[in-house]
């Protein structure tokens, strides 16, 4: 008679997830405040798109442009923007949500980079702060193309341009890329989000040619009531 197999030996808790024992439920680096803060600021930067600035655009144009918005991000752009270096303009593409990825991405000495799955939830919300800088930078760059676009050539332009172009600024900027190395830095989004928008806002208003004037004509919602959400 075969006998039963005992339970599994426990892993031991790595050292850098041990707590002080000060009766905390998580380790020190693992700051409960910080965690909140970007999951706000994150919601905050998402309510700005929607229904900030979906409101705002659609409030100005007809409503059958007021769809047009967003795609593509934790497959492969998060980690073509912030991930290990591929070429000193891009990372290697992947999906975002791996822990072992994250952790050494993050950079906190303390937790040792050891995997331990019992955290490995909370992890994939480091990905939702860079999520909405680049769908907020997508929707920036509609306002310049909404009345110009039909929806189908805008869900081509969203992953082509997320990866060929958004993806070069925040690698180059925030993910250890050559203008990090050369000492630049962006605290809030001025170059990596703003000055890439513009700057496609700019080209592509310039070369997609204009719908006909009735296309164009103002909506009867009021903008500036609209607009007040983006500043809510």
């Amino acid at each position: 008679m075969a006998l039963a197999p005992g339970p599994a030996p426990v892993k031991p808790v790595p050292l850098g997830y041990q707590t002080t024992g000060d009766g905390s439920a998580v380790p020190d680096w693992l700051n409960k405040g910080d965690n909140v803060w970007q999951l706000t600021a994150s919601t905050l930067v998402g309510l700005q798109c929607i229904p900030g600035l979906m409101i705002l655009y659609g409030s100005i144009v007809k409503k059958k442009w007021a769809i047009n918005q967003f795609g593509v991000h934790v497959s492969w752009a998060f980690r073509m923007s912030s991930g290990e270096e591929l070429i000193p303009l891009w990372g290697k593409a992947g999906p975002a949500l791996d822990q072992k990825f994250l952790l050494k991405q993050a950079d906190v000495p303390a937790t040792g980079t050891d995997y331990f799955p019992p955290l490995a939830p909370m992890y994939p919300m480091a990905t939702l702060v860079y999520f909405v800088f680049a769908a907020i930078t997508l929707v920036l760059i509609a306002g310049s193309l909404l009345g110009r676009m039909n929806f189908l050539a805008w869900m081509l332009f969203v992953p082509l341009w997320l990866t060929c172009s958004y993806t070069v600024g925040a690698f180059s900027m925030w993910g250890g890329g050559f203008l990090f190395q050369w000492g630049v830095i962006d605290y809030a989004g001025g170059y990596v989000i703003h000055v890439s928008a513009g700057v496609a806002g700019y080209v592509a208003a310039y070369w997609v040619r204009l719908k006909p004037h009735a296309s164009r004509t103002i909506s009867s919602q009021n903008p500036f009531e609209s607009n007040a959400s983006i500043f809510f």
